[in-house]
């Protein structure tokens, strides 16, 4: 007898945002609407979405700009029920940990399976400290945990959820893995990421400014944008590096960034995954990474696919950046290593993963 698939609603803040958590949350759905799964996307803010959604995908939005939630609570609460019921969800995955204390009471006695998927690490609350109820409440409440990676997934264990069903299933490639890595003949040092504090570029253009003492033909650029745009801009200009920093803005078709690209860089403070680094792998890019919780040090694997360094030592990413440039044996070693480990994460394997927890 052939198993009926429950019906599926991903809740999530807004996919009007080109970033990590929304991008995977448009894949994600995709791929198991792909699968037969009927799919509904509900967010709290804004009809509106970046990325293309599969056809049979509903997506419906409570209010048409962010309100506040302090005082738009009950509201919140009482349009996730009405979606809930409309469409007779069965599973319902929050797309971050806090919106457990919206999604929760609002499927009350609805007999809906909650998955709480986690986006950030476990000990990084993003400024919030309701963050840290938000995942009590989760771990008590919620079928399962989704993590990224197998190091948050024990800190879930340790912390608050000894014997809970904690998943790791990493995020995946958005796109089919290239059919050739890219060519690297460009003199480009490629960083891509959200414009904010946590993605460390600021201490990118300062290790920048120490490079192109060496190699002033090389140019480095920060494809992403931001609240921290003009005050990178504002660095860039004060270091000397107008001719020699590229801040082009969020690209819609990333792949066209890491093609003209010959090294990529991620200098970030922390990072939940770190999709970037599987996008450049899966080009064949050699990468200098900081050593930061929790993605990149489990994904990377220093001086085998990767260079790594310490947070916030911007000297060290210089002098890392230098080598693979003036090294080509090693970038060739490092590339060869990085389109290895991407074939790990393809999309099949992964919605394999996400369909063999739904069932």
């Amino acid at each position: 007898m052939t198993q009926v698939k429950p019906t599926l609603c991903f809740l999530t803040g807004t996919l009007n945002a080109l970033a990590g958590a929304e991008r995977m949350t448009a894949t994600i759905a995709n791929a198991l609407a792909e699968q037969g799964y009927a799919v509904t996307i509900l967010s709290l803010w804004d009809p509106s979405s970046c990325f293309a959604l599969h056809p049979a995908i509903r997506h419906e939005a409570l209010f048409t700009e962010r309100p506040s939630f302090k005082r738009g609570y009950m509201a919140t609460v009482a349009g996730i029920r009405r979606h809930l019921k409309a469409h007779r969800i069965d599973v319902l995955v929050q797309v971050d940990t806090m919106l457990s204390l919206f999604a929760l009471p609002a499927a009350l006695g609805l007999g809906v399976r909650h998955i709480a998927w986690e986006h950030c690490h476990f000990d990084e609350d993003l400024g919030r400290r309701a963050r840290k109820w938000a995942r009590r409440l989760a771990a008590r409440y919620c079928t399962d945990i989704v993590v990224l990676t197998e190091r948050d997934r024990k800190r879930w264990l340790e912390a608050l959820t000894p014997g809970g069903s904690v998943v790791c299933i990493p995020n995946p490639l958005p796109f089919a893995l290239p059919a050739q890595p890219a060519l690297r003949t460009s003199k480009t040092v490629l960083a891509v990421g959200r414009l904010v504090h946590a993605k460390g570029f600021d201490v990118l253009l300062n290790a920048w400014a120490l490079v192109v003492q060496c190699i002033p033909d090389w140019k480095l650029m920060i494809v992403g944008e931001g609240p921290e745009r003009s005050a990178l801009e504002a660095l860039r200009d004060q270091l000397g590096l107008r001719t020699n920093v590229a801040l082009p803005g969020a690209f819609s078709d990333i792949t066209r960034a890491y093609e003209q690209a010959s090294i990529f860089c991620l200098s970030s403070r922390y990072e939940g995954f770190g999709l970037v680094l599987i996008e450049a792998m899966a080009f064949g890019l050699p990468i200098v990474s900081t050593a930061c919780e929790t993605g990149p040090l489990e994904l990377l694997e220093d001086k085998r696919n990767a260079i790594m360094v310490a947070v916030d030592d911007h000297l060290a990413l210089a002098n890392a950046l230098l080598d693979l440039i003036s090294n080509s044996v090693e970038t060739d070693k490092l590339a060869r290593a990085a389109g290895e480990k991407a074939k790990l994460f393809s999309m099949e394997q992964i919605a394999g993963d996400w369909n063999a927890m739904l069932c």
